[in-house]
């Protein structure tokens, strides 16, 4: 079997997540698919790769949590080898207004979307280091991040946080050559946008139409191309001109 490139996709299971790991499987790298709860689609996406003739395994943590997030992950280094990249995408939200939101809420977005950043990156820099093939890492903040949102405090604060973390990471693993770079979406059209909520969400944006999760992937498989080498500590916004 050929020994591809190998790029860990976090929250592969989800929308944004799966259209990733597709498309950059169409890119000839070998995608470690990751899921916390939903193997079924996971698993799903895993399968859809490897019958198009690609190379796919998946792997299981929560993200939140740091030893099982360093203990996964070192297994599966161990076993099919060091990252060439990675894709920071697996997060959540709790959306209330400030005074209403419980310390939970906070607690859990912060903790899944922004300590997520070292659990992940952590353990697996230093096998992408030793590789010496340079390396690529892609991190998904939101416009939230940049503009910040009515009801989303812990999430803005989270996504903002990423947008550091990403710039000094850059300047860290530049002589390495490992790009590190973030996507910062806008809109995204999912299940959830519908109705008045949509028309309304529309007014906000000056192209006038919801990005779609193939936009997100287009981005991210460029952050990782060879065309892309000369380019680190970028936040490419991806909202249809928002803001």
């Amino acid at each position: 079997m050929q020994n591809l490139k190998r790029i860990l996709v976090t929250g592969a299971s989800g929308g944004i997540g799966r259209s990733i790991a597709l498309e950059l499987a169409k890119q000839n790298y070998s995608i470690a698919v990751h899921y916390r709860s939903n193997e079924e689609t996971a698993r799903q996406i895993a399968e859809d790769i490897i019958s198009n003739g690609g190379q796919a395994n998946l792997i299981r943590f929560d993200v939140s949590n740091r030893e099982e997030t360093k203990t996964q992950l070192l297994a599966d280094i161990e076993a099919n080898g060091a990252y060439y990249g990675a894709i920071c995408n697996a997060g959540i939200t709790r959306d209330n207004a400030f005074p209403a939101m419980a310390g939970e809420d906070w607690d859990n977005v912060i903790h899944t979307n922004l300590d997520s950043f070292y659990n992940v990156l952590n353990p697996i820099i230093m096998p992408m280091i030793k590789l010496r093939q340079g390396g690529r890492i892609v991190t998904i903040s939101s416009i939230a991040g940049i503009t910040g949102n009515r009801g989303q405090v812990n999430y803005s604060a989270a996504k903002a946080g990423i947008i550091g973390a990403t710039k000094s990471l850059a300047i860290e693993l530049a002589k390495r050559k490992i790009t590190v770079n973030c996507i910062a979406p806008g809109i995204i059209e999912t299940d959830m946008i519908q109705g008045a909520f949509a028309e309304e969400a529309k007014k906000m944006i000056p192209l006038r139409t919801f990005g779609q999760t193939e936009d997100i992937a287009a981005t991210a498989k460029f952050l990782v191309s060879d065309g892309a080498k000369y380019i680190t500590k970028q936040v490419i916004n991806v909202n249809g001109g928002m803001y």
